[in-house]
This record gives C-alpha cells, structure tokens and sequence, in this order.
C-alpha cells in the first residue's frame, strides 16, 4: 500500500506544527537571530493557530512579530518552586533571592535608559534604586563594591542576553567583575518590553504578601458565569498537564477533580494534539509521555554522578514504606559509594559529599514530580513507583566500565 501525497503533507505538517509549539514549550522567548533563529521561523510560519490554540485552552497569549515570538506563559500552579532562573552557563546554578532582586532591578534601569547601556552605568542605577526603603526593611542591600555582589550582578546580565534582551558591543563581563574593565550593550527594547509575563500590571497591584502578590499578577478577571468558571478550570487543567511532569488528582480542588474527571479525555487529546505527548493515566493521576524525551528542563535518568546518585536512591526511595529520614539517606549514599564510586567523580566520593548529593537528588526528584521533600527528609510520590521494577545492571565494556540505568 503507498502513501498518498496528501497524507505525506498531513503528517508533515502535523509534524512541524508540534515541533513549533515544543520550541515555544521549552523557550517562550524565541528570537529571530541566533541558536533559535530556525524555531522562530517554524513558530511564525503556524503563528496564527499556535495563538488561536494557546489562547483557548491555556488563556496564554502569543505575541510574533519581526524580531521575536514571545508566549506569555503563566503557570498552572504557585505552589511549584522547583524550576527557579538559573545561571546561563553550564552548571546552571540556580538563582538566589538576591539575584532575583536584582534581575527586577536591572530591568527596570533598562526600561527607563538608553538604547546602549554600559554595565558600570547600569550598576550604578541598580544602587540608586536599591537604596528604596522597602528594600532596606526586607534586609536586601546592594552597594557592588564586593566581588560576590558584582557576580552576581553578572549573572543577571548574562541572563539577560541570554534572552535576547541586551546584546554586547564590547567588552566583558569577566572584566567588570575583576574591577579591570567595562561593558557595552545594546538594548532591544521590543524584547524587554515583552519579558514580562503576568494578567496584571505589577503597579496595580495592591496586595501585601508575597503570595497575594503572586496570586493578583495572575488572577483571572471576573468569573461570574459557570461558561467562564469552567473556561478557567479547564485552562488551568490544561496549563498543568503541559507544565508538569504529573499531575496528581489529591493536588487539585473539588472543582477541578470533577471537571477533570469528565473532561479527561478531551483535555489529554488536546495536549496531544499540540505537542505529541501521550497521556499515560493512573489511578493516582495523570503524567504526559514524551515520545522524543526533550521537553523538559530536568532530566532523569541523566548521565554524571549526579544523576546517576539520584537514580540509586529513586530506587531506594521506591522501596521504602513511607518517609525516609535525610540522614538515612546520606547513609545509603556512603553505601552506594563503596558499591558504585568507580563511576563517580572524585569529589562525590570525598568524606561529607553525602549532604550535597542527596539535596541535588532530592531537587531533582522534586522538579519531576517523583518525591517531595519533609522537613526531616522526603516521602515518596506514586509516580516513584517505575523506578523500583528492578535492579540497577553494571555493563563492564572493554575499555571503560558503563553503567546501564534500569529503564522506568
């Protein structure tokens, strides 16, 4: 049986459609130069049902122009504090408070400066404006006359071109770190104005604390029909099985359970549709596959120590009957060492690595959605369960021992 050429053209376009709505899934910020050049010219090519689908089934809205496709994403839930900013190099360490400070501060000194801006003069603004007194009462100061401070500053900066919204014209950034020099970038304004993603303007908002802030800068407007309470609920249905990695029934409200229920197989078509996940539902929950393993930001099973750690004690975990303390699980990791430190690096097997191992286990575990953290240490999730068919295999090669991760 041949193919027709009609099917052939289908499935192609059904093909790229897919890869235009992950590109956007995995970078909402995609720029018309550079490494995601090819991507944003997918997502301008489907740009008007890419806006038309994410805007009916998630409220998120899609802005393409000649320099950029910007999906204004917000997230399904404000509880998750697993997936923070991370630095743009290859350790992709994770943001502190401070530099999540700053980040707010630096964009605003850009939104009021010029189209070029050097990074001395851009810290100067910082300074000034971290001088505000409602800064100072929540003990955040910043003064950049210490090394660890412009770092940081650095870091946010290097975000930022990461983003596309600064482009460098000269110098480095290393330079201004060491006090031996200055930068010049150009500012992209159209980029910075889009960056931020929210229902509402944050000088709107009047709200206090920090999770009244969060919760007013994403609110929907006024849900005073049962067509649009059910249009919010099925939205934010939507937005959590494309965010994450499980989505657990006893996480959400009475509301939501009986609409997912109903909806159930509506919902997942639809993501289906989008991105090509499959639905794998349990009795527990829902988790969306990925067929091509690279729509997401945390990896398991991943390669290195660390990630080969966090699959050993997911094994463990699998098999504990309810939670297990964190020096429980610093012990199993000495264990583990004695058993596996061939294949780890030399730090992990120094004495007191046990610590740092496990709260990188534990972080990743948490961000998929497999275990969650206790005070005393981690409890389990169902989800946990795939990891404990088997015993972990070693395959010995001929030229360097490999280990061969049990498959979930």
């Amino acid at each position: 049986m041949t193919t027709s050429l009609g099917e052939v053209l289908d499935n192609r376009r059904t093909a790229e459609f897919h890869k235009a709505a992950r590109a956007l899934l995995k970078e909402p910020l995609l720029l018309a130069r550079g490494p995601s050049a090819d991507s944003y010219r997918l997502v301008r090519r489907y740009a008007a049902e890419l806006r038309d689908w994410f805007d009916r089934n998630t409220g998120w809205s899609l802005r393409v122009d000649a320099e950029s496709a910007r999906l204004r994403r917000t997230p399904g839930t404000l509880a998750d504090a697993t997936h923070p900013a991370r630095e743009a190099s290859r350790a992709g360490v994770p943001f502190t408070r401070r530099r999540y400070v700053l980040l707010c501060l630096a964009l605003a000194a850009l939104e009021r400066g010029e189209a070029q801006i050097a990074l001395g003069r851009l810290a100067e603004q910082v300074v000034l404006d971290a001088a505000d007194p409602h800064l100072a009462a929540a003990g955040v100061e910043f003064t950049l006359e210490r090394r660890d401070e412009r770092l940081d500053l650095a870091a946010v900066v290097r975000l930022l071109l990461r983003y596309g919204v600064l482009r460098r014209v000269a110098g480095d950034e290393d330079a201004y770190v060491s006090g031996a020099g200055d930068v010049l970038y150009d500012v992209e304004r159209r980029v910075l104005a889009g960056l931020l993603a929210a229902r509402h303007g944050p000088s709107l908002i009047d709200a206090v604390g920090f999770e009244e802030r969060l919760g007013a800068l994403t609110a929907e407007s006024a849900l005073d029909s049962d067509e649009l309470r059910f249009r919010a609920i099925r939205q934010k249905l939507t937005r959590r099985l494309l965010d994450d990695p499980v989505l657990y029934y006893d996480e959400l409200t009475d509301d939501e359970l009986v609409y997912l229920t109903r909806q159930r197989a509506f919902l997942t078509a639809r993501v289906s549709e989008l991105t090509g996940l499959l639905p794998e539902v349990r009795a527990e929950g829902i988790a969306m596959v990925d067929p091509h393993d690279d729509l997401t930001d945390v990896r398991m099973p991943e390669q290195g120590t660390h990630g080969h750690v966090t699959l050993l004690l997911a094994e463990h975990l699998a098999a504990a009957d309810g939670e297990v303390s964190r020096t429980e699980l610093e012990l199993r990791v000495r264990e583990l060492a004695a058993v596996h430190g061939a294949f780890w690096s030399k730090s992990a097997k120094q004495p007191g690595a046990e610590g740092e191992l496990v709260e990188q286990a534990l972080a990743r575990l948490s961000a998929l959605g497999l275990a969650k953290r206790t005070p005393a240490g981690a409890t389990p999730l169902p989800a946990l369960a795939r990891y404990a068919v088997g015993e972990a295999v070693v395959v010995e090669s001929s030229s360097r021992p490999q280990r061969k991760a049990p498959r979930p």
